[in-house]
C-alpha cells in the first residue's frame, strides 16, 4: 500500500497542490505567530536587560525610607573616596564607577528619538580607567567628551539620528533643552542600546554628576572579582568595609534575578498576544485543512471503491490514505514552517498601528514552533484524513459503478443537527447566564470562553441546515443577474455541507472581530465618561516616556500667573499578587482641586508611608477592603516585601489609576526618585494658556501640556491593545478565509468541469461563467459573514456584563462603521478569492471540458 500511496500522491497533481497549499498555510500561520511571539519576547527582554558580564558585585547608594534620618546628617553617597576604599579590598580585580541617567535627543530632522522601553534612553558618564579608556564604551570615531559642551553617541544612535562628528545636537534630560556638540562615537555591548530600540548619550564625568547625581557622587560602582574569589565572598567583604547602612550590595546573581523578575512582567503581554494569535490561527486553519481533506477523500470515493473491488481490505485502504496524508503533511509542514518564518518577519510591520510598533529583533526559533508545525501539519492532516477515510472504506465495491455523488445519510445529518443544537443551546445558555454578572472573575471568564466556543461550534455544525433558508432568501438578490444568478444560488445549495464548510473560517473570523470591536468601542466610550467625571484639573503636564519633571520645574508651574493649584504626581510600580500594579503618588493637600475621587469606603485622610487607597477593580481582583493588609514587592526588579494598609476604596478613575499612595514613598520606588511624572493644574477664573505653561517648563519638548478635554479624549487609548488585536485577527481570519474559499471553489470547479463545459457549449459566455462563480463565492461569504456578525454581537452583549463590572458606566453600543467595514471586507474577500478559480473555469475549452472524465 506504500506504493499505492506514493502513486496516489503523484497521480492527482492538481489536488496535491491544493492540499499542500491548505496544510502549508495552516502551518505557516500557527508557526509564524509562535516564532513572532518568541522573537518579540526576546527583543523586549534584550531591550530591557543590562549586560552583566564581568560584574561580580554592584554597590549602590542605599535609598532612605520616607522620614528616615540620614546617617551622619547627610544621605549616603558613593564618591572617589569610596572607589579607592573598594579598590583596596582583598579579592577586587577592578573597580568601575558609573553615573547614569536618562537623556532624549533629537534626530537631525528635529524629531525626538524616544524609546518605548523603560531605561531605553540611556545617559552615562565617560569615566576613563587605565590607558585613559572606558572599557564599557570603546571609541569608534572622534574622542571622548571632555567638557560640558561635548557629548558622544553610540554607533546605532548616531546612525538612526543621522548625526556625524561636529554636529550640534538638541537634547534634554529632566531640565531645559540643551545643545551639545558631538565629538565621539562609541560602541557598546549593552543590549538595552545595541538591540536597536534604545539610545545612548555620553557626557564627561563632571557634567554627568551635575545632571544625574550629587556633587562628587556616583550612581553605582561595579566590582570584578579576582580569579579564585567568589561573588558572595566579595560581597561580604564589601559589606564589612562599607557597612550595611551605607550602601546596597548586590551580587551578579542578585541582579540577574531582579532583572528576570522585571523582564518577565514586561514581556508577559507579548507572550499572551502571540498565544492568542496562534490559537486563533490553529482554530481557523484547522477548518481549512479538515475541509480540504474531507472534500478530497469524498471525491475519490469511486477510486477507493475500485481498490476494494480488486481485493484491498478496509484496513489497507485506510492505511494507504493515512500514509498519503502523512507524506503530504510532512512536506507541507516543512514548506509551511519556512513561510511562517517570513510571516514572523512581516508581522511586526503588519501590526504597527498608530505608530505602536511591535518589538523586533533576530528571529528566535525554539522547540515550540517546530513542534506546533509538525502537530498541525502532520497530526491534524492525518486526523483530517482518518475521519473521512473510515467512512470511504465502508463503500461497497458496487458503488464504483455509480457516477453520482452520494449525499450524507439522513441519520448522520440528524445526529449532526442534534449535536449542533445542543452545543449552540448550551453556549447561549452560558452566555445569557453572564448577563447579570458583576465582575470578570476567573469563573465568569471561563464560562464566557466555554459559552462562546459552544455557540460558534454549534453554529458551525448547524450551518448546513441554516444555509438552505438563508441562501434561498439571499437568492432574491442574486437572481437579479438572470440565469447566472440562479445557477450560482443552486450551486451553493447543491451541497449545503460543502457550503457550510467553506464559510466556517469566515464565521469564526467575523465573530471574533465583531465581538472585540463592540467590546472595545463600548469600553472606550465608558472610559471617556470616567475620565471626564474623575478629573477636575484644567491642564495636565506629563513627562514623555522615561523622563521626569524636576522640582524646580514643578515650582515654576505653580508660580505661573493664573495657576490656582499645581499638584505634582509621582507614579510607581509594585507587584501585588503577581500582577504589575501602577501606584499614583500624591500629596493630599490641594488634590481635591484637580482630581475627583468617589470613595465607596474609607478616604484619603491619614495617607502616609505604608498606606494606600485602591480602586474598586483592584480591590475586587485582589480581595481587598478598607483596613486590609497587602504584601507587595517593589517593581522594576527590586527586592524586599512592603506591607501596605488599605485606607480606602474609590470608584475606578483613569486619572487616579489602580492605586494611590504617599508621594514621597512612591518616589522611592523609582530610580529617578527626585522627579515627578506629571503635574495636574487647576487655574483661577481667568485661566492660563498652554503656551505660558510650556514656557514654565523651559519649552522642554519632552514635556506635554494637555487640556482636560484632550486628556479625556486620550483616556480611551488604553483600548489600543484590543484594537490592535482586533485588526490582527481580522487580517489573520481574512487571509485564511480567502484561501479556504479559493481552495474549495477550485476543487468544486474541478468536480464540475463537464458541467461548466456544457454551459459553455450551449452558449454561456466567458463573462457569464466568471460572474456565476463570483456570485457563488459572494453568497458563501455573505452567509458566513451574517452568522459571524450575529454570533459575535450576541457574545459581546452577553460578555459585556463582565466589562460592566470592571469599567464603571459601561454601556453596550454598536460601532456601526466598524461592523459595516468588517462585513464589506468579508464580502470582498469572497469575491477576490473567486477571481482565479473563475478565470480558470472560464478559460477551459468547451469540448475539452465536456470530454474530461
Amino acid at each position: 500500500m506504500l506504493k499505492t500511496a506514493l502513486r496516489n500522491v503523484l497521480a492527482h497533481k492538481a489536488h496535491l497542490v491544493m492540499t499542500v497549499l491548505a496544510v502549508c498555510l495552516g502551518v505557516a500561520f500557527v508557526s509564524g505567530t509562535l516564532v513572532f511571539g518568541e522573537t518579540s519576547t526576546a527583543a523586549s527582554r534584550a531591550a530591557a536587560s543590562e549586560n552583566l558580564a564581568d560584574l561580580s558585585v554592584r554597590v549602590s547608594p542605599k535609598p532612605l525610607e520616607p522620614g528616615e534620618p540620614a546617617p551622619g546628617g547627610r544621605p549616603p553617597v558613593l564618591d572617589d573616596a569610596t572607589v579607592a576604599e573598594l579598590a583596596g579590598i582583598s579579592g577586587v580585580d577592578s573597580v568601575r564607577p558609573s553615573i547614569s541617567g536618562s537623556a532624549v535627543l533629537n534626530t537631525a530632522d528635529g524629531n525626538p528619538m524616544r524609546s518605548a522601553k523603560r531605561g531605553g534612553n540611556r545617559a552615562d558618564a565617560w569615566i576613563p580607567g587605565p590607558g585613559d579608556k572606558d572599557p564599557r564604551f570603546p571609541i569608534a570615531q572622534g574622542h571622548a567628551p571632555r567638557t560640558g559642551d561635548e557629548i558622544a553617541l553610540d554607533t546605532g544612535t548616531a546612525a538612526r539620528g543621522k548625526h556625524k562628528i561636529g554636529d550640534r545636537i538638541t537634547l534634554a534630560t529632566n531640565g531645559p533643552v540643551m545643545h551639545k556638540r558631538l565629538v565621539g562615537i562609541v560602541t557598546t555591548e549593552d543590549t538595552r542600546v545595541s538591540s536597536g530600540s534604545g539610545t545612548l548619550v555620553l557626557f564627561d564625568r563632571a557634567t554627568a554628576r551635575d545632571m544625574f547625581g550629587q556633587s562628587g557622587a556616583y550612581s553605582s560602582i561595579d566590582l570584578t572579582a579576582k580569579p579564585g574569589t567568589g561573588d558572595f565572598d566579595l560581597a561580604e567583604r564589601v559589606t564589612d568595609t562599607l557597612g550595611a547602612d551605607r550602601a546596597e550590595i548586590a551580587t551578579a546573581s542578585d541582579l540577574v534575578a531582579q532583572q528576570d523578575r522585571y523582564v518577565s512582567v514586561l514581556v508577559r503581554g507579548n507572550e499572551k498576544v502571540a498565544l492568542i494569535y496562534a490559537l486563533v490561527a490553529l482554530f481557523i486553519g484547522s477548518f481549512l485543512i479538515v475541509n480540504t481533506f474531507t472534500m478530497l477523500v469524498a471525491r475519490r470515493s469511486r477510486e477507493i471503491a475500485l481498490l476494494r473491488a480488486v481485493g484491498a481490505s478496509r484496513r489497507q485502504v485506510i492505511r494507504s490514505l493515512l500514509i498519503e496524508a502523512g507524506l503530504v503533511g510532512l512536506f507541507s509542514s516543512a514548506l509551511g514552517f519556512v513561510l511562517g518564518l517570513g510571516l514572523a518577519v512581516a508581522m511586526p510591520h503588519l501590526m504597527t498601528i498608530d505608530g505602536n510598533a511591535a518589538p523586533t529583533g533576530p528571529l528566535v526559533i525554539g522547540a515550540t514552533p517546530i513542534a506546533a508545525a509538525l502537530l498541525v501539519g502532520v497530526g491534524l492532516t492525518v486526523l483530517s484524513a482518518w475521519l473521512p477515510s473510515r467512512k470511504a472504506s465502508r463503500i461497497a465495491p458496487v458503488e464504483a459503478l455509480r457516477a453520482v455523488h452520494r449525499p450524507p445519510s439522513a441519520t448522520a445529518s440528524r445526529y449532526r443537527a442534534v449535536a449542533g443544537g445542543l452545543l449552540a443551546f448550551g453556549g447561549v445558555a452560558l452566555l445569557i447566564s453572564l448577563s447579570g454578572a458583576e465582575d470578570a472573575s476567573d469563573e465568569n471568564l471561563q464560562n464566557a470562553v466555554f459559552g462562546a466556543f459552544g455557540l460558534i461550534v454549534g453554529l458551525l455544525m448547524l450551518a448546513p441546515i441554516l444555509a438552505v433558508p438563508m441562501i434561498r432568501a439571499g437568492g432574491k438578490l442574486t437572481t437579479r443577474f438572470g440565469v447566472v444568478g440562479r445557477l450560482s444560488r443552486e450551486n451553493a445549495l447543491r451541497d449545503p455541507r460543502r457550503t457550510a464548510a467553506t464559510a466556517s473560517a469566515v464565521v469564526v473570523s467575523t465573530a471574533l472581530v465583531a465581538g472585540l470591536a463592540i467590546i472595545a468601542h463600548s469600553s472606550a466610550r465608558a472610559l471617556d465618561r470616567q475620565a471626564a467625571a474623575g478629573l477636575t484639573a484644567d491642564h495636565l503636564i506629563t513627562a514623555d516616556q522615561m523622563t521626569g519633571i524636576d522640582r524646580a520645574t514643578a515650582r515654576r508651574i505653580a508660580d505661573t500667573p493664573g495657576v490656582r493649584t499645581a499638584s505634582a504626581i509621582a507614579d510607581g510600580q509594585i507587584l501585588l499578587g503577581g500582577d504589575n500594579l501602577s501606584v499614583t503618588g500624591v500629596d493630599p493637600a490641594g488634590l481635591d482641586n484637580v482630581m475627583k475621587l468617589d470613595f465607596v469606603s474609607g478616604s484619603l485622610k491619614g495617607l502616609k508611608a505604608g498606606a494606600v487607597a485602591v480602586s474598586e477593580t483592584t480591590a475586587r481582583e485582589h480581595h481587598l477592603k478598607a483596613g486590609s493588609q497587602a504584601d507587595t514587592t517593589p517593581g522594576f526588579g527590586r527586592d524586599g516585601i512592603r506591607t501596605y494598609t488599605v485606607i480606602g476604596v474609590y470608584r475606578d478613575n483613569p486619572a487616579a489609576g489602580p492605586a494611590i499612595g504617599d508621594r514621597a514613598e512612591i518616589q522611592h520606588l523609582d530610580e529617578n526618585s527626585q522627579y515627578f511624572t506629571r503635574v495636574l493644574v487647576a487655574t483661577d477664573k481667568n485661566g492660563v494658556s498652554e503656551a505660558k505653561l510650556l514656557d514654565a517648563t523651559g519649552k522642554n519638548p519632552l514635556l506635554t501640556v494637555q487640556s482636560r478635554d484632550e486628556f479625556v479624549a486620550e483616556a480611551s487609548g488604553v483600548m489600543s491593545i484590543v484594537i490592535n488585536l482586533m485588526y490582527g485577527l481580522l487580517f489573520l481570519g481574512g487571509a485564511i478565509s480567502a484561501l479556504g474559499i479559493a481552495n474549495t471553489l477550485a476543487m468544486s470547479i474541478t468536480d464540475r468541469t463537464r458541467e461548466i463545459g456544457t454551459l459553455r457549449a450551449i452558449g454561456m459566455h466567458h463573462a457569464g461563467i466568471r460572474t456565476m462563480i463570483r456570485l457563488e463565492a459572494l453568497t458563501v461569504s455573505a452567509f458566513g459573514t451574517i452568522l459571524g456578525v450575529v454570533s459575535g454581537t450576541f457574545g459581546a452583549w452577553a460578555i459585556g456584563s463582565l466589562a460592566n463590572g470592571s469599567i464603571e458606566q459601561y454601556e453596550f453600543t454598536l460601532p456601526w462603521g466598524t461592523l459595516l467595514a468588517t462585513g464589506a471586507l468579508s464580502l470582498a474577500v469572497g469575491i477576490l478569492a473567486a477571481a482565479l478559480p473563475a478565470r480558470r473555469a472560464a478559460g477551459r475549452s468547451p469540448l475539452e471540458a465536456v470530454a474530461e472524465s
